[in-house]
Order: structure tokens, then sequence, then C-alpha cells
């Protein structure tokens, strides 16, 4: 962290800022919108998410094992003009290559989404907006959001927001989010952590995934 972060931070720690919200008992992971329009970089919404790829990987890989439900997202449009899109279509232009049924609004195959991990589609930057997700969320009891994909100052910040404002705990994987711009992506994980969600490192989600013994389906059945 450079100076600059270092000295914003601790005077937003210093104003009660940053306090840990921590996992809860019942987590979900929740994959925001890995699809072909983004992981493209000679798209025009598209960048280079290799490292955000391998990460997500790593954080499902130990989530399938425990039996911890996961979701993936993705954005895709029907109209022919847009209209589904709103005047979100006026402010970005990429958002025509979100097609729905084109390779463009498909999940990344390297993510190995499985039929019994719903996909959520929706219209607008956060996963909740519009859709289904919270009553999916309650009904099975969750409580800790696990956040990876794209991008950071994007749809992953829009559903942290939500995500935190509907009662859950928040916790962004930190190298398994990305964005186009560096700096939009450090300022909105500077700005999560601070008022909305924990960031914390890949390395500690999948300490947390491992800690849990009991497959959620299993203990609901006890």
């Amino acid at each position: 962290m450079s100076d600059i972060w270092q000295e914003t931070n601790k005077f937003f720690v210093e104003r009660g800022f940053a306090r840990k919200i921590g996992f809860g008992k019942r987590p979900a992971v929740i994959v925001i919108d890995i699809i072909g329009a983004f992981t493209n970089p000679d798209l025009p919404l598209g960048t280079n998410l290799e490292q955000v790829i391998n990460e997500t990987k790593k954080v499902l890989n130990v989530s399938r094992q425990a039996d911890i439900p996961i979701f993936f997202s993705t954005l895709s449009y029907d109209d022919k003009d847009l209209k589904d899109a709103g005047v979100w279509a006026l402010k970005q232009g990429g958002l025509v290559t979100l097609r729905s049924g084109t390779p463009e609004a498909e999940v990344e195959p390297r993510l190995e989404r499985r039929l019994s991990e719903p996909l959520i589609v929706k219209k607008y930057a956060s996963v909740f907006f519009g859709t289904d997700l919270f009553t999916r969320l309650n009904t099975l009891g969750i409580d800790t959001l696990i956040l990876t994909g794209c991008t950071t100052s994007g749809c992953v910040r829009a559903t942290a927001v939500d995500g935190l404002q509907y009662g859950f705990r928040v916790i962004v994987a930190e190298e398994a989010v990305g964005d186009r711009a560096d700096m939009a992506h450090k300022q909105s994980l500077f700005d999560l952590n601070a008022k909305y969600a924990d960031v914390v490192s890949v390395t500690e989600v999948l300490h947390f995934l491992s800690s849990l013994k009991i497959p959620i389906n299993e203990e609901k059945k006890v």
C-alpha cells in the first residue's frame, strides 16, 4: 500500500471506518459476470481477467468440495434496440455486445459451471436488482456472500452495497475481482473495505471455506 493509501486508511480507521464484519456460518459464493464480453480484451467491455479467473477457480474448487451454494451472474439483453437496458445503454455503448444467446453473454468455460449452480440473468449492475437472488439466498439461510468477478468498480461494488443493505455479511475476495482500470479497482476496494464489505485475500477465503466441516445441505437435514 502506497504512502497516500496508508495515510488515507489511517484517517478512515481513526474515524471508525473499516471495521471487520467477519464471516458468518452459512456462506454462498457469487461469481459476478465472468463472461465472454468481459474476458475478451478485444471487445469494448473486455479486459485481461486471467488472474481473476484463476483465483475464482480456487474458490470454486473448495466451495464445491464443501457443498457451498454457488451462483453465477451474467448480463444479457433481448430487445433489438436495447430497450431492456434502459438509459444505461445511453451511457455504455458496449452493452450492445451483451446479446442473449451469444458467447459474449455466456459464463467463462474455464469456470466449469455446473447445472446445479444457478445463473442469475440481470440487466443492470447489481446481481440483486430485478432478480430473485435475495429470495434464493434467504431460502437457503445464507448469511455471508463471498464475491468474485468483475468489474470491481461496477457490478461487484453494486452487488456488495446491495448485499450489505439486505443484511448479508459481504466478503470480497481481493485477487478474484478485477477491473479495466487499476485506479478504479484500487479505489473501489478501498471504499468497499471502508464502508460496505470485508476485502480479504483469496487465501483467507479458502481457509474459511476449508474450515466448514459439515456441508451446508447436510447440516440443514439434521
